[in-house]
């Protein structure tokens, strides 16, 4: 399939720039009968949108969806499902001089290799903005999701080098996470990355951090053998996200420094037996909720590591189209920490993975 196009049967398709007409979303594969309305679209669009301060773009999208097709009187009909979220907030003149010049950190240079030309304007499909298709499509897999009892919640567990509370720890407030404008479970660590962001924010810099997810309620058998791991399928999904720089599963990288009788889960319930409600059927759950890319049953947990968003308003060195050298400062309205907005995206991607796993199962067995 092409580079816009994710799934094998909940399918999904984006479409779209930054400063185009529109951007948005097809989804194909999804059940008749679930129900959604266009309200649950429109609470995961604003919680990705800009114009919501703090470390965040200035740039004011009401993201309003549009749906097209695919739903009647409150349920999918089990055709495609399309939506488009206008854009209204663009201003490209503030792009124009960067016509001819490759910002550092950005796409400016692979995509002009790759097409031969680019959209110039806010970098056009490589732009953060592109994530508003996915977060429209992924609400539609979150609405499948809840229908069978799973939920997704991510939430931002490091921002300017400051670590949150961990699940389970002294200080650890999901709700906390929505009420502050980083979407950090914790309201001092909420403050202090708020007083790094600002530091950098005086020198024209700005920070990255790390997205965590956790899923409930997940059925234990969801992902394909070899190459269809659930963790190779999630991954991928989240490193597709453009700022993204790395993906780890439980323990992650820090099970490289455990021996195997502290790191390996062992199962208290043969997969035959199901276990009195709400308990748990491995003792531990270091390797986060799936065994040999298959799921457990236990919450599956993973984190994501994002890079400091690339537009900054300190000059950085360059080169332009005739290889001279330029010097860039970036104007414009642009994010001083993507994390907050990513937290969506994120979710979604989790969602649409699921999603799709979940049908893909029902062709596993006779």
């Amino acid at each position: 399939m092409g580079g816009s196009v994710s799934g094998r049967i909940f399918r999904v398709t984006t479409f779209g720039e930054s400063h185009g007409p529109a951007l948005g979303c097809v989804v194909d594969g999804c059940p008749a009968g679930i129900p959604l309305e266009k309200e649950d679209i429109a609470r995961d669009l604003r919680r990705r949108r800009p114009g919501a301060g703090g470390a965040m773009s200035a740039r004011i999208e009401e993201d309003e969806p549009e749906i097209l097709s695919g739903l009647f009187e409150g349920k999918t009909l089990g055709t495609p499902i399309a939506v488009a979220v206008r854009n209204t907030g663009q201003r490209s003149a503030d792009y124009g001089d960067l016509r001819d010049s490759y910002r550092p950190g950005h796409a400016d240079w692979t995509w002009e290799a790759k097409y031969g030309f680019r959209d110039y304007r806010g970098g056009g499909r490589s732009s953060g903005r592109e994530t508003a298709g996915r977060v429209a499509a992924g609400a539609v897999a979150r609405a499948f999701l809840a229908d069978r009892g799973i939920a997704l919640r991510a939430w931002v567990s490091r921002a300017a080098g400051v670590e949150a509370p961990a699940p389970g720890g002294a200080g650890f407030d999901l709700d906390e996470a929505e009420r502050n404008v980083l979407r950090i479970p914790g309201k001092a660590a909420a403050e202090e990355s708020l007083r790094r962001l600002a530091e950098l924010a005086d020198r024209g810099d700005s920070a990255g951090g790390i997205v965590s997810c956790r899923v409930r309620g997940l059925p234990p058998g969801l992902g394909e053998p070899v190459f269809g791991k659930i963790t190779a399928r999630i991954g991928a999904a989240v490193l597709s996200i453009g700022a993204c720089r790395g993906v780890e599963f439980g323990k992650g990288f820090a099970a490289a420094d455990l021996p195997g009788s502290v790191h390996n889960d062992a199962p208290l319930y043969p997969p035959s037996v199901s276990p009195p409600v709400e308990t748990e059927v491995f003792k531990t759950n270091h390797a986060g909720g799936s065994l040999g890319g298959i799921s457990t049953g236990m919450d599956f947990l993973f984190r994501a590591a994002f890079k400091p968003a690339a537009s900054i308003a300190a000059p950085q060195a360059s080169v332009d189209k005739r290889g001279l050298p330029r010097d860039i400062s970036i104007r414009g309205r642009h994010d001083l920490c993507i994390l907050p907005r990513v937290v969506p995206v994120v979710e979604a991607m989790a969602a649409l993975v699921i999603a799709d796993l979940i049908l893909l199962q029902r062709c596993a067995r006779a």
